[in-house]
């Protein structure tokens, strides 16, 4: 949820947590992700800013993975009437925590559905299936902590910049042979519920070399180097935002 400036700074994932990253550690979800060597991700900082148009969701962040040892990544996270991320998914080897601080959060958190209000607090362990929306008329005000949080941005600022960008769904999804090549660049960050994961080996393996023939990746200098512009207070008070992409490449 955190879209950096070309400004700030890279970091490099721990070599200690390459191969944790790259195994599921989920109770009950039989995923194991295959081995990946992770590139240099450059983290967000406090105070910078996200938005999806797509999924309705806006964000500032509080705490950066560069501001802590344990890689966190907070923050503040808006979500518009009918905003939804983008569909039901696990991540292998990272935390999350919502606090719900405004509105009410639908969320399906391993096969149970329930409304969250505020002062309630979620916890979703790594390799757990979850899901979660706007279920109020209001726009809902959320907390989130992210751990590690570093691929995690990195992941975030190009699926929030394929949707600045109009290259997915109505639903913020990227399209086929996008989600692809995102789906293989981020398999140690995420895992999507659907299509089932017997199918997405078999199918993704095969498309996989057209995509990256046709020039799709997972990450790309656009969004890497793109820049949201507006401040905290425009996000908290729903004014306008505008997005300057980088000067890099970009999708197809």
């Amino acid at each position: 949820m955190c879209l950096p400036s070309p400004s700030d700074h890279r970091h490099e994932t721990p070599a200690r947590d390459r191969n944790a990253a790259a195994v599921g550690g989920g109770r009950g979800t039989g995923y194991v992700a295959s081995p990946v060597s992770l590139p240099v991700v450059r983290v967000p900082k406090a105070g910078e800013l996200a938005w999806n148009p797509a999924t309705g969701e806006r964000s500032i962040v509080l705490e950066g993975p560069g501001d802590n040892p344990e890689r966190r990544l907070v923050a503040e996270l808006h979500v518009s009437p009918a905003g939804a991320v983008v569909g039901e998914h696990l991540h292998p080897s990272i935390t999350e925590r919502f606090e719900v601080l405004e509105g009410r959060l639908g969320v399906k958190l391993a096969g149970e559905e329930r409304t969250a209000e505020p002062g309630d607090a979620l916890e979703v362990p790594p390799g757990t299936w979850h899901d979660w929306w706007n279920a109020g008329a209001e726009e809902a005000l959320v907390k989130i902590t992210v751990v590690p949080g570093d691929r995690f941005a990195q992941l975030i600022v190009n699926l929030f910049g394929l949707g600045l960008d109009g290259k997915t769904n109505a639903k913020g999804m990227p399209l086929p042979l996008q989600l692809v090549a995102m789906a293989r660049e981020f398999e140690d960050v995420i895992v999507f519920r659907r299509p089932p994961r017997a199918v997405q080996r078999a199918v993704f393996g095969l498309l996989a070399p057209i995509a990256r023939r046709r020039g799709y990746r997972g990450v790309y200098p656009r969004y890497e180097d793109a820049e949201i512009l507006g401040t905290p207070e425009d996000v908290r008070e729903d004014r306008p935002l505008e997005v300057r992409f980088g000067d890099g490449p970009g999708p197809p």
